[in-house]
């Protein structure tokens, strides 16, 4: 069983309406390859897609929103702030070390405690076209 990465947001969030993507990746540090980016695709449908692919394999998934940036500046900005994370990230790293190993081991100590969930059934084919003709609509919709 994979892992599934995503925000947790409250019902009335409006980023819930936007397109949202899957981006799938090794789990593991021991295997390396590209990660596969799919979408996009209505919330809901792309968590039924992730989590019926890293039910049966050892991946990451991670469903995020797209969220438009409509000037280079604004694409910038989102650049800058995750530099800022990452240096953040780094600087935390330094000053109390590497958790990688008891991460893993809590986890697996998790994995063994916790009955296998199962996972929901994803949308079907007609399903995702549906919302993708949705996600059109609000792409090319003119906003009054």
């Amino acid at each position: 069983m994979g892992a599934l990465v995503t925000l947790d947001l409250p019902d009335d969030s409006p980023m819930r309406d936007l397109p949202w993507i899957i981006t799938f990746g090794p789990l593991g540090a021991d295997d390396e390859w590209e990660p596969v980016v799919c979408g996009p695709y209505e919330r809901a449908h792309a968590l039924g897609l992730a989590e019926a692919v890293v039910a049966e394999e050892q991946l990451m998934a991670v469903v995020e929103p797209l969220l438009p940036a409509l000037t280079p500046e604004e694409i910038r900005g989102e650049i800058a702030a995750a530099q800022v994370a990452a240096e953040d990230e780094t600087a935390q790293a330094d000053l109390y070390g590497d958790f990688e190993d008891v991460i893993d081991d809590e986890l697996e100590l998790a994995a063994e405690r916790e009955p296998e969930p199962q996972p929901a059934n994803p949308p079907d084919r007609e399903e995702v076209r549906a919302g993708l003709a949705r996600i059109a609509a609000l792409l090319t919709a003119t906003g009054g």
